[in-house]
C-alpha cells in the first residue's frame, strides 16, 4: 500500500481515538431476516454467486512448484487445480471423463499424473487423457478430444482466480477493478508460502458469517479478554471498491506512531489488521509477513449452515524465524526477526489459529448461531445496521441489489 495512503488512513483512525467517536456514515438500515432463512434466496445465492461467478481458490504459495495441486468442493464444482510441468496455472473439473469419478481425492499435494480410482483412466497434471487400461477392450477413443474439462483460469498478483463454468468470464480488471487490483498487487502475495487450513462449520447462514468481519463496534465487548486485548475497537476507516471494499482498525500499537515522524508511520505497526472483502465471500486479511484468506460458503442444503475456509500463508522470512524460534513445531505466541536491526514482530502460526479459534468461531460464530435461531423463529423479522456499520450497509445493499431483492430501507428511530 501507498505510504501516503498509509498515513491518511492511520491519521483518520487516530482522530477517531482522540474523539472517542467511531466511522459515522449517517444513516440506519433495517434488513428483513429473510436473508439468512430464505429457502429461495439461498438457491439465487449459489446459481449467482457461486456457480456463475469467478472464485478466489488461494494464493500462488498453494501451487508452490511444477506438479503441485489443489482441490476444492466448496462452491458447488469440483475443482482440480494444477501447476504443470511449465508452472501454469491450470483449473480443471475434478472428474473423470469415462464415468465422472473423482480423479483427485486429496486436498493437496504433488502429481504428475492422476490416475482415476475407478478404472485406472490417467491424466497429465496439463489435463491431457494419457492412457485407458485394457483399451482394445473398452472401444477406440480419441484422447485428443476426452482430455480433463477445463475451467478458466488466471493467475494475478500471487491470487489464483477460476470460473466455476467452462465458458465463464474471467476479466479480473473487470471484476476487481484497477485502483483495487492495484493495491492487492503492492502486497507481493506471490511471495507468501501457504502454512495450514482451519475449517470451521457451523449453524449460521454464509452471510452472517460475514457479518463478523464488518463492524469493530463489538471487539471491547464480545472479545474483551481476546482481540479487545490488542485492538481498540469502535473505530474504522472504510474504503469501497464497487462491490469490494477496504476495512481497516486500530491497534494499541498505534500509539507508538505518535512519536514518530510521519516518514516513518506504518501500517503494519499501528492497524489491528487491513481487511479486504472482495464480493461476495471473501475475507483476505494482511500483517506484515502474513495472510489470512477467509472463504465462506453457503451449505447447499440449509441456508442456515455454513463452512469457512481460513488459510494462513507467511513470508519466507515469517516461516524462518518460527521455524528458528522451536525447529521442531511452531507453536510461538509471538516471534520477531530483524527488518536492518530493528525488532519486527511477526506472528506465528499457532498465534493465528488460536485468534480464529477463540475470537471467531468461538465467540463470534457463536452470536451467529444465536443470531440465525432468532431468524428461523420467525419472530424478529428485521435486523438493525447502525451508523458505525457501513461495510454492513455495502454487503447487504450489494448482494440484495445483484438478486435484485428489495433495497435495505432506512430505519426510523
Amino acid at each position: 500500500m501507498d505510504h501516503e495512503l498509509q498515513v491518511s488512513i492511520l491519521k483518520e483512525l487516530m482522530t477517531q481515538l482522540d474523539e472517542g467517536k467511531n466511522i459515522d456514515v449517517g444513516v440506519q438500515y433495517k434488513m428483513p431476516t429473510t436473508g439468512y432463512t430464505c429457502p429461495e434466496i439461498a438457491t439465487k445465492e449459489r446459481e449467482s454467486f457461486f456457480q456463475n461467478h469467478p472464485q478466489l481458490l488461494g494464493l500462488s504459495g498453494d501451487l508452490p512448484l511444477p506438479a503441485s495441486y489443489l482441490t476444492n468442493d466448496d462452491f458447488g464444482t469440483p475443482v482440480l487445480a494444477t501447476r504443470d510441468k511449465s508452472g501454469q496455472f491450470r483449473a480443471f473439473l475434478n472428474a473423470c471423463r469415462h464415468r465422472g469419478s473423482r480423479i483427485a481425492q486429496d486436498t493437496r499435494g504433488r502429481k504428475t499424473v492422476f490416475t482415476c480410482p475407478f478404472h485406472h483412466w490417467g491424466y497429465s497434471n496439463s489435463g491431457d487423457l494419457i492412457n485407458i487400461p485394457d483399451e482394445d477392450h473398452f472401444g477406440s477413443i480419441d484422447k485428443s478430444c476426452n482430455g480433463l474439462i477445463e475451467l478458466p483460469a488466471v493467475e494475478r498478483d500471487g491470487l489464483l482466480w477460476v470460473h466455476p463454468q467452462p465458458d465463464g468470464e474471467l476479466d479480473i480488471d473487470q471484476l476487481l477493478g484497477k485502483t483495487l487490483a492495484d493495491e492487492i498487487a503492492s502486497y507481493n502475495l506471490d511471495d507468501l508460502i501457504y502454512a495450514g487450513t482451519k475449517t470451521i462449520t457451523k449453524n449460521l447462514n454464509w452471510k452472517l458469517a460475514n457479518d463478523t468481519f464488518g463492524e469493530t463496534y463489538h471487539f471491547g465487548k464480545l472479545h474483551k479478554n481476546t482481540l479487545g486485548q490488542v485492538l481498540y475497537g469502535n473505530n474504522l476507516h472504510l474504503k469501497e471498491f464497487g462491490p469490494h471494499h477496504r476495512f481497516v482498525t486500530a491497534s494499541k500499537e498505534i500509539d507508538q506512531l505518535r512519536k514518530l515522524p510521519e516518514s516513518e508511520w506504518d501500517i503494519g505497526v499501528g492497524a489491528g489488521f487491513t481487511l479486504y472483502y472482495l464480493f461476495p465471500n471473501i475475507q483476505l486479511i494482511l500483517n506484515p509477513g502474513q495472510c489470512s484468506l477467509v472463504k465462506i460458503y453457503p451449505d447447499a442444503e440449509r441456508p442456515g449452515r455454513s463452512t469457512s475456509q481460513i488459510v494462513f500463508y507467511y513470508s519466507q522470512e515469517a516461516m524462518r524465524a518460527q521455524a528458528d524460534e522451536n525447529p521442531e513445531e511452531i507453536t510461538a505466541d509471538i516471534v520477531y526477526r530483524r527488518d536492518n536491526g530493528e525488532p519486527r514482530r511477526e506472528p506465528s502460526l499457532t498465534a493465528s489459529m488460536e485468534v480464529f479459534t477463540s475470537t471467531v468461531e468461538q465467540e463470534d460464530y457463536l452470536m451467529g448461531e444465536y443470531q440465525q435461531k432468532a431468524a428461523e423463529n420467525g419472530l424478529l423479522t428485521e435486523v438493525i445496521f447502525g451508523r458505525n456499520e457501513p461495510p454492513l450497509h455495502h454487503f447487504h445493499k450489494t448482494f440484495r441489489e445483484k438478486l435484485g431483492l428489495t433495497p435495505l430501507e432506512e430505519f426510523e428511530a
